[in-house]
């Protein structure tokens, strides 16, 4: 491991705790919020253990705090890469579709922006967001059919489908198909 590394890592366990009480929240709180356990929550604070890309999502997310303000002092001036391999990604909300989060955790909420990877046929399902919101959605590859309240349309490679997201609404990938979407809270 090199110095900044070490010196991110020695930060890390304090300024969680820090974040979590400043939100006057237990351990058993930050744990339902995140979907990281209790058990897990304590040992990251105690620097018992070190958290994956994922696990740091979910519990900044929870904590709602800035990823990047969490290692303010250790962070300097550099570049900020989360390579392909730590992008968080959610498999469980929808039926062959993988949405990997690109968005900084800081935007969660306000401004969001996720990758989805459709398998033949692929689904995502969403409930209405808040009041105002709007999806903004770029196909890249194969066609997909969205449904936004009673208005339904095909978006092919290239095309951008920008529809109300506080209603129910859908997209299906007529084949395997890969897609960037924006979500914008009102």
């Amino acid at each position: 491991m090199t110095e900044d590394t070490d010196a991110i890592l020695s930060l890390l366990p304090a300024r969680l705790k820090e974040a979590r009480r400043a939100q006057g929240l237990s351990l058993d709180a930050v744990a339902k919020l995140s979907g990281v356990s209790r058990s897990m929550v304590s040992q990251i604070e105690r620097g018992e253990s070190s958290p994956t890309i994922a696990t740091l999502w979910n519990l900044t997310r929870a904590l709602q705090v800035d990823f990047a303000g969490l290692l303010d002092e250790a962070t300097g001036e550099r570049i900020e890469v989360l390579r392909a391999a730590d992008v968080p990604s959610i498999e469980n909300r929808g039926a062959g579709c993988t949405i990997r989060i690109l968005s900084p955790p800081e935007d969660a909420g306000r401004h969001e922006v996720y990758e989805l990877r459709f398998a033949d046929g692929g689904v995502l399902d969403s409930q209405p967001h808040r009041r105002g919101a709007r999806e903004h959605l770029t196909v890249i590859e194969g066609t997909v059919q969205v449904r936004s309240g009673d208005a339904t349309d095909r978006v092919g490679p290239g095309d951008t489908a920008r529809y109300a997201a506080d209603v129910a609404h859908r997209i299906e990938a007529d084949g395997a198909a890969r897609a960037f979407l924006v979500v914008q809270d009102a």
